[in-house]
């Protein structure tokens, strides 16, 4: 799942490791694993011209996590994608099924949320003025870029572009849809109403709540207020924001049993195939 929806400051190390590597469609799991903390440094670049100490404290820090994210939860990720194959090697899932490899999947972020914490402190504390001044510039012109992109049209036309990026990520899970699927998803999105609007705006909310945070960096409490905007980042993104998330949840849930149900033998097999493929990259994988 490479959702494309990002803040590319804090929560960078959370997209690369997790989005890209467990759901992306990434063509070399591997590949993308081991060079997940250049892909940071270039992400964090995009925003911020870091100094060569600074790029040599978040490629040291980077390391740690990515080691620890390869002993401890890539296991977790294994048994999870077994259990999922067996699932699916008895037939279509029920509901129930789905919502629960949803929360197993769900699951896995806590813990990395916690561990991410101090990469974002130490490279946050670490800006000066005119660093801050230049994220904040470079989030305002992306944030600009966004809405003028995802919120061109008319509702009809957001909602298609919804179905469409909808689609593309559904697509990487079980191959290619046929028409009845295809109407499931395009009706799917054209329920979720203002949930474009409800999403950039929660994003702007965060990123005004950092930049807020960044004015103290260094005095006490600034970790802190951080790990908040890390681990409880819906906070500060709003309540229509985190009631969105919550009806979102479901809504994907029975979304995704439909679609199973829609289909047939090749898509569960390549849902399969996904799962398996995915495990055994985990499995190649080393520490090192």
């Amino acid at each position: 799942m490479n959702y494309r929806y990002r803040t590319r400051t804090v929560k960078l190390t959370i997209l690369c490791l997790v989005a890209l590597i467990v759901l992306a469609g990434c063509s070399s799991t591997r590949m993308a694993y081991r060079y997940a903390d250049w892909g940071v440094v270039w992400w964090v670049e995009d925003y911020v011209t870091l100094s060569r100490a600074q790029k040599q404290q978040l490629n040291q820090d980077l390391d740690h996590l990515k080691q620890w994210h390869c002993s401890t939860e890539l296991p977790r990720y294994s048994a999870w994608l077994e259990e999922l194959e067996s699932d699916m090697a008895t037939g279509t899932p029920d509901t129930d099924t789905i919502v629960y490899h949803q929360q197993q999947l769900l699951g896995f972020v806590p813990e990395l949320l916690d561990e991410v914490v101090p990469v974002a402190v130490n490279l946050l504390a670490s800006l000066s003025d005119a660093q801050v001044a230049e994220l904040a510039r470079n989030m305002s012109k992306d944030q600009d870029k966004l809405e003028q992109e995802m919120l061109a049209g008319n509702p009809e036309q957001t909602a298609r572009a919804r179905a469409e990026r909808t689609a593309e990520r559904v697509e990487r899970w079980l191959g290619s849809l046929n028409e009845q699927q295809q109407a499931l998803v395009e009706q799917w999105s054209a329920d979720r109403g203002q949930q474009t609007d409800i999403w950039l705006q929660g994003r702007k909310h965060w990123q005004k709540a950092l930049l807020k945070a960044l004015e103290n960096r260094g005095q006490p409490g600034f970790d802190d207020t951080i790990r908040e905007l890390v681990v409880n980042s819906e906070n500060a993104r709003g309540p229509e924001y985190q009631a969105m998330m919550a009806e979102s949840q479901q809504t994907m849930a029975n979304l995704m049993h439909s679609l199973i149900q829609a289909g047939n033998q090749q898509h569960q097999e390549h849902l399969q195939a996904r799962a398996r493929k995915l495990n055994q990259d985990f499995t190649a994988l080393t520490c090192s």
